[in-house]
């Protein structure tokens, strides 16, 4: 959520920023909203000095016998009191509207991302590893013969229809493996704290990191009010929802392995082969709670730590700096990963690693005090993928392949699987 009095302070500028993301300029309407709310602030407050001023004085003129006054008087604080009544109510209500309206604005792009209006627009930042050339014509991952045993779409659909899927055997143990190595990966080398937490949450947690109250659709809620998280984002960063840590105490990194639940409403007909957009998946995740001076240099770190396993898998990927139009709505710079699948010819993205400044932070109300006793301020919250386990698994799938559908593993990942490292044409771990 943005600061009303950064919007009062510079009109001009918030509204600049916004039509960036292609928004419109909505600082008039904004400011009018919010000079009504604090006008009818001031008037509450007006009255009630009156009707204070006047009850003081009904005592005066009940002891002075003057029984006019004292009648004046009395129906004066009567009435007062019903216009403090109103005019509180009036502006509560001008109050949540102002919040519903600053809560629909997405996150302000940081000055260093590149303008544009959707992912054509992207920029790419860097490129690791030479895709592998091969004597044969690349399959997509669901269509190896290895695959195909332990990867049943249609049994899926018997069970919870379109876009899930059943692992079985070797396949289920690759994926997770992979779960189990980024885990590790976070943990031992990259300073991670792992964390599990619950994949149902309160309302007020998905209000907190923007999920809510646009993005509804996108998300599934239960009959009794909790909501399915899309990611664990949700319960890692709201862990400072309302909280006033010691400054001494950041930053703060998470990491977790979740199930994840996405409606993936607006994607219809949008890779519906396949397992590369499902309703329910596993990612590993980041999360970082800095203090505002670093959170620019944790994005880089985190998109490191989010490379750094797809080279030790050995898949080749590219980073790239998303344009303004293409940014997730609490983003104000975000970078994405994309790996690449022989099988498609071409990269997909498999990471999103962004920094929201304290725009979650003002939503959730999570602030740090400072070492200098000064008074306590907003923290700034970034998040990412670490990887997404079933996209990892299709590129570590389609960039092993082999000409008779075997698929070499990673060597990393051999430890995990008890030392095997092919995944034979029958679908078994050799």
């Amino acid at each position: 959520m943005h600061d009303i009095r950064a919007i009062r302070d510079n009109p001009a500028a918030f509204d600049a920023a916004l039509t960036r993301r292609g928004g419109d300029a909505v600082s008039a309407d904004i400011l009018a909203l919010d000079e009504a709310r604090r006008a009818k602030i001031a008037a509450a407050e007006t009255a009630q000095a009156e009707q204070n001023k006047a009850s003081k004085e009904v005592g005066a003129a009940k002891a002075s016998g003057d029984d006019a006054e004292f009648e004046r008087l009395r129906a004066l604080v009567g009435q007062k009191k019903a216009e403090v009544a109103t005019m509180q109510t009036e502006a509560k209500a001008l109050d949540a509207k102002l919040t519903d309206m600053l809560l629909e604005l997405p996150n302000l792009p940081m000055g260093d991302v590149p303008d544009g209006a959707d992912e054509a627009d992207n920029v790419e930042m860097r490129r690791w590893g030479t895709p592998a050339t091969y004597d044969f014509r690349p399959k997509e991952h669901y269509e190896l013969a290895s695959v195909t045993p332990g990867m049943d779409f249609e049994m899926a659909a018997k069970l919870s229809g379109a876009r899930f899927v059943v692992l079985t055997g070797a396949v289920a143990r690759i994926h997770r493996a992979l779960a189990q190595f980024m885990l590790d990966t976070h943990v031992d080398e990259n300073g991670l704290t792992e964390t599990w937490t619950p994949v149902l949450v309160r309302e007020e947690m998905m209000y907190g990191t923007g999920q809510l109250p646009k993005f509804g659709e996108d998300s599934y809620k239960t009959t009794d009010g909790w909501w399915l998280v899309p990611t664990a984002e949700v319960p890692l960063t709201n862990l400072v929802n309302g909280e006033v840590v010691d400054e001494a105490s950041l930053p703060h990194r998470h990491v977790a392995h979740t199930q994840c639940f996405r409606s993936e409403a607006g994607s219809a007909g949008r890779d519906t082969s396949g397992m590369l957009r499902q309703h329910q998946f596993e990612k590993v995740e980041m999360v970082s709670i800095t203090h505002p001076d670093h959170s620019r240099d944790e994005l880089d770190r985190m998109t490191t730590c989010a490379e750094g396993v797809l080279e030790k898998l050995g898949l080749p990927y590219r980073t790239i700096v998303l344009c303004t139009g293409d940014m997730g709505f609490g983003a104000r710079r975000t970078h994405d990963i994309e790996v690449w699948l022989p099988g498609q010819d071409t990269y997909r993205e498999i990471s999103s690693v962004s920094v929201c400044g304290d725009f979650q932070a003002r939503r959730m109300n999570a602030r740090f005090k400072p070492a200098d006793g000064g008074k306590p301020q907003f923290v700034h919250t970034l998040n990412g993928s670490g990887l997404a386990v079933g996209r990892c698994l299709i590129g570590v799938l389609e960039n092993g392949q082999q000409a008779d559908g075997a698929v070499r593993l990673p060597e990393v990942l051999h430890p995990y699987l008890g030392g095997k490292s092919v995944l034979s044409a029958e679908g078994k771990l050799v």
